[in-house]
């Protein structure tokens, strides 16, 4: 399983519900700051999260995303 956050600007006030409803989208909340809004995602593999990434994108509103993955380390 590969975890990833997801960033989203948006000047939507519920972008944060509206990303609830994007498939592979497990946790979603509003932030302060730079972003608006963040989305927690929990995939297969790398390229699912490109979907989830592209499918939030198309949202009306949505200016731009930055995503950020889980690296594991071995001990």
């Amino acid at each position: 399983m590969v975890k990833a956050i997801i960033l989203v600007k948006s000047p939507k006030k519920l972008i944060a519900a509206r990303l609830l409803k994007i498939n592979l989208v497990y946790e979603s909340f509003p932030v302060s700051g730079q972003f608006d809004a963040v989305a927690l995602v929990n995939v297969k593999n790398l390229a699912e999260i490109k979907k989830v990434t592209v499918n939030i994108q198309h949202i009306p509103g949505v200016d731009r995303t930055e995503t950020m993955v889980e690296i594991e380390e071995k001990v």
